[in-house]
C-alpha cells in the first residue's frame, strides 16, 4: 500500500495534510504507468510542433500551430506537477522523444503546410483513443477516487481531438501520400506509448 499526502501549498508554514489517497500495489502500477506515458506524450506533442514552427514558423498557418503548441504547453506543465506528486519515474526515454519528435515535426512540415497538419491528425488520432481507453480503465477501477486524472485526462483528449479537427481543416487531407503518412506516423506513436508505458 502506498499513501500520497498534498500540503498546503498556499501557507508553508501550515504543516497539516489536505488530503491522502491510498493505493493498492496494483493501482500504483496503473497509476504509474499512465503519468508516465501521458507525460512522455506531451513532452514529445512539444517537439513536434516547435519542429514544425522551425519550417512554417514565417508562413500564414504558424498562428495556428502556435495556438496548439500552447495547449501542448499547458498539458506538459500538468504532468510535470503530477509526476512528483504521484511519485513516479519518468521514462528514460526522454531524450529519444526529444530529437525525434523535433525531426518528426519538421519532417513533415517540409512537405508544406498539409504534411504537418497530416502529422497533427494521425499524432492526435492515436493520443485521442489513448485517452479514451485511460478514462475508461480509471472509471472501471474508481472515479470518485481518480476523479482528478480523469479530469486532468478528459481535458487534454478535447484539447488533442480539437488539434485532430483543426488538421483536417486546414488540408491535411492533401498532404502527399496522406494515407501512407499517416498510417506510418500513426503505428509510430503506438509504438511509442508502449515502449513509454513500460521504460
Amino acid at each position: 500500500m502506498l499513501t500520497l499526502g498534498y500540503r498546503n501549498t498556499l501557507n508553508p508554514l501550515k504543516k497539516r495534510w489536505l488530503s491522502q489517497i491510498t493505493f493498492t500495489d496494483k493501482e500504483k502500477a496503473i497509476i504509474d504507468r499512465m503519468i508516465r506515458v501521458d507525460h512522455a506524450g506531451e513532452f514529445g506533442a512539444n517537439t513536434i510542433y516547435q519542429g514544425q514552427l522551425a519550417v512554417l514558423g514565417k508562413t500564414p498557418v504558424a498562428p495556428v500551430i502556435e495556438h496548439m503548441w500552447e495547449q501542448e504547453k499547458e498539458h506538459l506543465d500538468i504532468f510535470n506537477k503530477l509526476i512528483p506528486k504521484y511519485r513516479v519515474r519518468p521514462t528514460a526515454l526522454l531524450p529519444i522523444w526529444n530529437v525525434a519528435g523535433w525531426v518528426l515535426g519538421a519532417s513533415t512540415a517540409m512537405l508544406g503546410k498539409e504534411g504537418a497538419m497530416a502529422c497533427t491528425v494521425a499524432v492526435e488520432s492515436v493520443i485521442g483513443e489513448h485517452y479514451n481507453d485511460q478514462i475508461r480503465e480509471l472509471v472501471a477501477i474508481n472515479p470518485d477516487k481518480y476523479k482528478e486524472l480523469l479530469e486532468i485526462i478528459t481535458k487534454c483528449r478535447d484539447e488533442e481531438l480539437e488539434h485532430h479537427d483543426t488538421g483536417l481543416e486546414h488540408d491535411a487531407e492533401q498532404a502527399p501520400f496522406y494515407k501512407s503518412l499517416t498510417e506510418f506516423i500513426k503505428v509510430g506513436c503506438k509504438g511509442a506509448i508502449w515502449i513509454a508505458e513500460r521504460v
